[in-house]
């Protein structure tokens, strides 16, 4: 049984259906008041209301874990829980610089709490493997796609917020320690948030189009903390163009690769070079 099988509606029409799991709305106008509050949240933030912001990504987390558990076993519920870790990766970026002043290490604190909440949901929603693109076919010949985007989406960004430089030199001890943080933790955790996960269930529940478009879009607003509307409008393309890798290829592997070494280029290599 496919998944879309197992969701029981049409993912591809689903603003339309017969049926929802609230009387009165549809089953899209529920998962779109879901991501406007998200979006909300994030431009209160961005406007300088910061204790607003954190309210809202509050109040929509907890809105967020009650609805997915009233409506538990629909596509929508499937969709409102993987909406959830977007609050929940705000709160931990915000709060995070309280207990550390590492700025690269910081990430790991930021990211590696996201594997759990990811695995809970992951679990209870019986997502396989291969839905979430965990799968090493092709790495190889793909290695010199990942390098060629990861660095074309660094040189485009770091225009947009002329980013600085988060190791002394390029040495192969720096090099190495950046590669680990910004690979396995934030390349992973961003990458099976907004991709394998996010961008999976808003295409279940939109169709593959609609739902590339929104988690691309929710991406880039979830970068609001750069605190310039280029950068969002940026880490939207970047989102969009590694969503197509992923719609393509189905690789997980290829697109955390390519996350990572966009942000190696971008906090490492192309600063210091310059």
């Amino acid at each position: 049984m496919t998944d879309h099988e197992q969701l029981g509606s049409d993912p591809h029409d689903i603003g339309q259906t017969s049926s929802s799991v609230v009387p009165g709305l549809t089953d899209g106008y529920i998962i779109g008041i879901a991501m406007l509050m998200v979006v909300l949240a994030e431009l209160l933030l961005y406007s300088g209301n910061i204790r607003a912001g954190v309210m809202l990504h509050v109040v929509t987390l907890v809105a967020l874990s009650i609805s997915s558990v009233w409506i538990d076993g629909t596509h929508v519920s499937r969709s409102l829980q993987v909406l959830s870790l977007l609050p929940i990766l705000r709160l931990l970026n915000m709060s995070m610089p309280v207990f550390s002043e590492m700025t690269l290490y910081l990430y790991v604190y930021v990211y590696a709490p996201m594997v759990l909440p990811a695995y809970f949901i992951i679990k209870h929603q019986s997502i396989k493997k291969d839905t979430l693109g965990f799968h090493f076919q092709g790495m190889l010949k793909l290695l010199p796609l990942a390098v060629l985007v990861g660095f074309l989406i660094a040189q485009g960004e770091n225009f947009t917020i002329h980013a600085g430089n988060l190791i002394p030199d390029l040495s192969l001890d720096s090099i190495l320690k950046i590669s680990i943080v910004m690979i396995f933790f934030v390349g992973l955790g961003e990458e099976l948030v907004f991709r394998s996960l996010l961008q999976t269930r808003l295409s279940d529940s939109f169709g593959p189009v609609k739902g590339l478009l929104l988690a691309s879009f929710l991406f880039g607003v979830m970068h609001s903390g750069y605190g310039t509307i280029y950068e969002i409008f940026f880490t939207s393309f970047a989102g969009l163009l590694l969503g197509y890798m992923f719609q393509r290829t189905n690789s997980f592997p290829l697109i955390t690769l390519t996350h990572g070494l966009v942000n190696i280029f971008l906090f490492g290599i192309i600063p210091l070079m310059n």
